[in-house]
């Protein structure tokens, strides 16, 4: 993940979600900072995320995407 240039932008997102989650539910953080994998973060983009979301994570990948037998791979 962190060829394609978009680990930073996740765990930017995750961290906004996380002062969120804190400010406004009022949700107090826990001592040991929950640890989310980036990669389910980004599985869990293209299966359920916005169009937008889906369309700026795809942009962020800099080599080409390959369907063969119903998977999707990466050159």
């Amino acid at each position: 993940m962190d060829e394609l240039g978009i680990r930073a932008r996740i765990e930017d997102e995750i961290k906004r979600f996380n002062k969120f989650r804190s400010g406004v539910l009022g949700h107090k953080q826990d001592k040991v900072a929950i640890d989310v994998d980036v990669r389910n973060y980004t599985k869990y983009l293209l299966r359920e995320g916005t169009l937008i979301e889906k369309r700026e994570l795809l942009s962020c990948l800099q080599s080409k995407l390959f369907l063969k037998d119903k998977k999707i791979t990466l050159e």
